[in-house]
């Protein structure tokens, strides 16, 4: 595969750069510290046409592929955002625009996919519960059937932006498993307002990823109308993974973009700074090599996440190369944050110095959306033919 840049992709990468760049670090800092949503940044992302790039022209988007998205979300993060840069693109040109646009109503296209270009909507999705984290299928959220559409009874945990949301699409059991005659029966995706009489929720505190809240979401007879489905009742878990597969894409880009932030961060701070007489501490070999080692990871992650891109783009199968850039990326990431600490020392830990925010930001995804060990897992079944470990 050839990656070189076509016009149109530089054009993209220039445009998410300079938008990266007028929403460097110290306004990142400054939201970090607020727990605030950064509006005015994704309002930006929003008018440049980056948020709605994947959407249809009819629809207000550009009609460009995933691997376009990832060449933005790239430079958003490298620009000041870190890793949490991938999350604001899950929830609304995945979650929202991934669903709508591939099992949504025409009525719920045209009503909010335009909306979704343009900014004046977010998204937020429940999935996961306190019980029923990477295993979907265990979820026990159920949605009763009714004359008119469903009353939803549940919980959600660990559900991000709801805040900040105005729609959250929903996934429920509308069959409860023990009923199914298969495991992935019984799974249905609803698209729903986040301010419903029913549906409340309270903000969990955590380490990173401030400018996007964290909630546990409770449902207590729920009202949804019959036009809020989302593709195929009772039958949503293959649609469900084929939204859920794109996340990962963007989730390594952003990982991507972090790195090469926390390395520039570092050399820049090395080849200034002096401890033993006028050699800068970037002659030294302790310092250049784990930075060095962390970069030829990071760039083998960002060709597997562009081919990765490539295939979904061709509608070819593209789990593998998903997973394996996902994996390369969050522990590079990691490497890469932790030492640009280490090569500061202690004004590592300071947050003037932005790097303790991207590490704090980026050590989610070792284990989210998908973890590194549940990865493994899957290499080890369907690359090597090993048996399955769960």
């Amino acid at each position: 595969m050839d990656f070189s840049f076509t016009d149109e992709q530089r054009m993209i990468q220039e445009t998410a750069t300079r938008i990266g760049q007028q929403y460097g670090l110290e306004y990142w800092r400054e939201h970090d510290k607020a727990k605030k949503f950064p509006t005015e940044f994704w309002q930006e992302v929003c008018n440049a046409g980056i948020a709605g790039m994947t959407l249809d022209p009819e629809h207000g988007g550009s009609g460009l592929g995933t691997l376009e998205m990832c060449i933005a979300i790239e430079a958003l993060a490298a620009g000041g955002g870190g890793a949490t840069i991938g999350q604001y693109f899950m929830l609304n040109p995945i979650f929202g625009g991934v669903a709508i646009s591939k099992y949504g109503s025409a009525e719920m296209k045209k009503n909010l996919l335009p909306r979704l270009c343009e900014g004046s909507v977010n998204f937020c999705m429940a999935l996961t519960e306190p019980d029923a984290g990477t295993n979907t299928l265990s979820i026990s959220t159920f949605a009763r059937k009714v004359d008119d559409g469903w009353i939803l009874n549940g919980k959600k945990h660990w559900i991000t932006g709801t805040t900040t949301a105005e729609k959250m699409l929903v996934i429920a059991r509308t069959i409860k498993q023990e009923d199914a005659q298969r495991r992935t029966d019984g799974i249905t995706m609803f698209m729903i307002d986040v301010e419903r009489e029913g549906l409340t929720h309270g903000r969990i505190d955590k380490l990173g990823t401030n400018t996007l809240d964290s909630s546990t979401i409770f449902f207590d007879d729920v009202k949804i109308r019959a036009d809020e489905l989302i593709g195929t009742e009772d039958q949503g878990f293959f649609e469900l993974l084929d939204v859920l597969n794109t996340e990962r894409l963007a989730t390594t880009a952003a990982l991507v973009g972090t790195a090469d932030l926390a390395t520039r961060l570092a050399v820049d701070f090395a080849n200034e700074r002096k401890v033993f007489g006028s050699t800068p501490i970037s002659a030294y070999q302790g310092i250049q090599f784990p930075l060095a080692q962390a970069h030829a990871e990071i760039t083998s992650a960002r060709l597997l996440n562009f081919k990765a891109a490539t295939l979904c783009d061709q509608g070819e199968q593209y789990g593998t190369e998903s997973n394996l850039a996902k994996l390369l990326a969050s522990q590079a990431c990691d490497k890469a944050t932790m030492q640009s600490m280490q090569t500061m020392g202690s004004m590592g830990y300071a947050s003037e110095y932005h790097v303790e925010r991207l590490w704090r930001d980026q050590r989610l995804f070792r284990f989210a959306p998908v973890s590194e060990e549940m990865i493994l897992n899957y290499i080890a079944q369907h690359e090597l033919g090993m048996v399955r470990s769960y």
